[in-house]
């Protein structure tokens, strides 16, 4: 008899211990596949500028002084006016220099190299000094039309024009092509290695081989940003903006032409998205998740 009681006992202790432990194991393996669900990308709004920046065309952050630089048009992008200008922000969007240079032609791309900014000014790419915003250089190039977009990279100055479908490299003070046949060819990004353009057939990059497609649904885009080399983030001028994600396209950003989303910049420690947005006149910066 006392066998048997302690038999059951034992059973039943067995049974309690085992119960909730089932279920404990249950919840666990949910939170887990909920944790592993992907989360779908999104674009939350941080901040915007006062609508002073006047066709801003173009934002571009630069880290070893922690402001931006943005280059506004002010009168037609195509016109040779001397209205245009580059202002400088911090990165909260307060304005600290408006027309910290000025007198420029409907400047659009800008990258930075050995403390110079580069700036494309319609038919000329333009050296000024970070020191004091004086120009230091023009370099004028044979049958330009459209000069847009700008990367660094090699310790070189890649830059495109929009309406040539060239690319065009600036080294050792000398101007070469260095891809031609690229409709509608604007955005550009350098990753260190290779150079990355978005124009009619989608996001390409361009290596010692024949220029490959990474994608093939963003065409006819304005602004790039690589974030890694399976990750970029690319606008089109119409007012959308989209990540590239492990070979999937994401719409983060649509303003159904509202406003215009031109020449991104990005800050990679706050993953903080940059838009300038032409003619509604200011910059507006969202937060990245996904």
């Amino acid at each position: 008899m006392k066998t048997k009681y302690s038999i059951f006992i034992i059973a039943m202790v067995f049974i309690v211990a085992c119960g909730p432990q089932k279920k404990s194991d249950s919840q666990e393996s949910e939170k887990q596949a909920s944790a592993s669900e992907k989360m779908e990308p999104e674009l939350t709004k941080v901040w915007e500028t006062d609508t002073v920046l006047t066709t801003c065309e173009s934002v571009l952050y630069y880290p070893e002084e922690d402001v931006l630089y943005v280059s506004n048009i002010a009168g037609k992008p195509t016109d040779q006016d001397g209205v245009g200008f580059i202002s400088k922000l911090n990165t909260d969007g307060d304005i600290e220099n408006l027309k910290w240079v000025e007198g420029l032609d409907a400047p659009k791309g800008m990258g930075i190299l050995d403390n110079q900014l580069y700036v494309t000014n319609i038919n000329e790419l333009i050296a000024i000094n970070l020191s004091d915003g004086s120009i230091a250089e023009r370099y004028v190039v044979d049958g330009a039309q459209f000069l847009n977009d700008v990367a660094i990279g090699e310790g070189k100055v890649f830059f495109s024009d929009m309406n040539t479908g060239k690319i065009h490299v600036l080294e050792n003070g000398e101007i070469t092509t260095v891809a031609e046949g690229r409709d509608g060819v604007n955005g550009l990004a350098h990753d260190g290695n290779k150079l990355y353009a978005l124009d009619q057939q989608g996001l390409n990059h361009f290596g010692m081989e024949t220029p490959v497609v990474l994608n093939s649904e963003i065409t006819g885009g304005d602004g790039l940003i690589i974030v890694n080399d399976t990750t970029y983030i690319a606008s089109r001028w119409k007012g959308q903006i989209f990540l590239a994600l492990g070979g999937e396209t994401h719409l983060l950003l649509d303003t159904n032409e509202s406003s215009q989303t031109a020449d991104i910049g990005f800050i990679p420690e706050e993953n903080l998205v940059l838009v300038p947005t032409f003619f509604s006149n200011k910059v507006e910066a969202y937060k990245l998740e996904y």
